[in-house]
């Protein structure tokens, strides 16, 4: 399931014409999975099975992605990864 989630993040964000890409930090440990950049911003992306849980060193990194004003999201399905794509690419109401 984790790897069918980042597979529709990724081509998600591109058909939004961004990018999804694959983070990895060397000598960084617990850095989150991908890295969306869509329309000047970037998001921080964990993906996590229904039941996955944070390592600790995963939550202390998350935390000073965020106090560093990252945003950092965590998606464990298919609810999780709708939320994220309306937050990343809110689609207009009615007469917008």
């Amino acid at each position: 399931m984790e790897k069918t989630l980042e597979k529709r993040l990724r081509l998600a964000v591109e058909k939004l014409g961004g990018k999804c890409l694959k983070f990895v930090s060397p000598g960084n440990a617990g850095v989150p999975d991908r890295m969306v950049l869509l329309r000047g911003r970037v998001w921080f992306v964990e993906v996590k099975t229904e039941h996955g849980v944070l390592s600790a060193l995963q939550v202390a990194v998350h935390k000073i992605l965020a106090a560093t004003g990252h945003e950092v999201r965590i998606i464990k399905n298919e609810q999780d990864l709708r939320n994220l794509l309306h937050e990343i690419a809110p689609v207009p109401g009615p007469g917008l």
